[in-house]
């Protein structure tokens, strides 16, 4: 009774829904892409537009009731439930471009096929990662790793406006002027500062892309992680790469070539044009002979194609941590976690490049760190395996930090600190108990509030 007079009571606001449990329409506005996480909150709100977010939050904050934020679900870590408020963003999903000024403004629930489809009219892309279906608001709070982030940084650090509502209901703009500490915390915070409502940032020029990716057959993954990681010294920032030992259940529609079997597969992204490229991987072609070689030219628009992706909802484990290095050690200690004679579990291990312009502070100063990262080293599994057993057997080649947008499922609820050196995870607890003393937004990877220091 309790529950349905407080969901009556907030949807007396709105012009959209408010639903409980029992409403139809509840399942689906909760569910996210990955389901490793159920939500089951006491009520969702599917919010039209920023003044909903306000009203939804005003309300939270009159009720106390604590608070989750959702536009496609990738990389849930707590679920929303009990008396907890869902606010689903995934309805505010307007993107503009200003060709002139290079600058993109998404909503709250944009996905990044559509920022990236409105700049290729213009010549540009934006820093996106290596999913079209993944929420830009949410990528890039957590830092944003992108295909084209060794040639630029992180997608957060060409963030130039962020438009949120904080915890006490109050619409605010963070810029580099306005809300400085608010704007810092944004950037690299993730969702612990209330609700961005729309965000603004950089958009580059692309007149040619070169993508694809080499699939080996597993029992070449030593030779094949060993000659990549050497090529990988002497490439320049344009040229992105990532490496993923996979192995993908046999079902449809995964391609049969792939199925039930460990596969090598080197993933390629590089800012220039089809014949540079084919200079630049030449060294790779030659490993060893490719079950597939999907290299070549192409619009930027394609981007999809380099990772594939997965493009339908499933359940998944997700872990992370930064490389300090891949020497010769590193990678032969990865192949015995996680190559054709291990007993590896998750259908992905991946080494994706940093450096370049990741190693680069940003013209203004935010809360990403991993500048001094080599390597990132994520995995991917299905409910019931081991899903931090690679992460935590590179440990001692790590630099103690893991990269939260690569962290999902419940048991990383309460990794939030590993994303941060020890000063930036003290300066966003302290401006958390500045915007949120009640810790409101604890259904992520929380950052809880911390007195100011003294």
């Amino acid at each position: 009774m309790y529950i349905s007079a407080t969901v009556q009571g907030l949807s007396g606001r709105l012009s959209g829904p408010a639903l409980g449990p029992e409403d139809a329409g509840y399942a689906a506005e909760v569910a996210g892409f990955n389901q490793i996480v159920q939500h089951r909150p006491a009520m969702v709100v599917a919010a039209q537009d920023a003044a909903e977010v306000r009203k939804a939050v005003l309300f939270a904050a009159e009720t106390g009731m604590p608070t989750a934020v959702q536009a496609t679900g990738h990389g849930p870590s707590r679920a929303a439930e009990g008396a907890g408020l869902l606010i689903n963003t995934r309805r505010m999903n307007r993107v503009t471009i200003d060709p002139v000024a290079r600058v993109a403004r998404a909503e709250a629930g944009a996905q990044w096929h559509q920022v990236v489809e409105a700049a290729a009219v213009h010549g540009l892309a934006p820093l996106n990662g290596s999913s079209p279906l993944v929420g830009v608001v949410g990528y890039t709070l957590g830092g944003g790793l992108a295909l084209l982030s060794r040639a630029y940084g992180f997608a957060a650090d060409h963030v130039s406006s962020v438009d949120v509502v904080t915890p006490d209901g109050w619409p605010r703009t963070a810029t580099a002027q306005r809300n400085t500490d608010l704007f810092w915390a944004l950037r690299g915070g993730k969702g612990n500062f209330g609700v961005v409502t729309s965000i603004e940032f950089g958009l580059f020029p692309v007149p040619r892309f070169y993508g694809g990716g080499l699939f080996f057959p597993g029992e070449t993954a030593a030779e094949v992680l060993h000659a990549w990681r050497l090529w990988t010294e002497s490439v320049p920032q344009e040229t992105a790469s990532s490496l993923a030992l996979l192995r993908m259940p046999d079902l449809e529609p995964i391609p049969a070539f792939l199925r039930g079997k460990l596969v090598v597969h080197i993933r390629i992204a590089h800012l220039g044009p089809g014949d540079e490229g084919d200079r630049l991987v030449k060294p790779l072609r030659k490993i060893a002979p490719a079950l597939v070689d999907t290299l070549a030219e192409m619009p930027y628009k394609r981007f999809a194609e380099i990772h594939n992706d997965p493009t339908f909802p499933i359940p998944y484990d997700e872990r992370s941590t930064m490389l300090r290095e891949l020497g010769q050690g590193a990678a032969d200690d990865l192949l015995s976690l996680a190559g054709p004679d291990s007993d590896c579990t998750d259908i992905m291990v991946e080494l994706r490049h940093m450096g370049g312009a990741l190693s680069q502070p940003p013209s203004v100063a935010n809360a990403v760190d991993h500048r001094d990262a080599a390597f990132c080293l994520s995995t991917l599994g299905l409910p019931g395996g081991r899903p931090a057993h690679v992460v935590d057997g590179m440990a001692h080649w790590g630099t103690g930090r893991s990269y939260l947008n690569f962290l999902a499922g419940p048991q990383t609820a309460q990794l939030a600190e590993r994303g941060y050196g020890p000063a930036t995870w003290a300066r966003l607890g302290e401006i958390k108990a500045r915007y949120d003393p009640d810790n409101i937004f604890r259904f992520n990877h929380n950052i809880p509030p911390r007195p100011k220091r003294f």
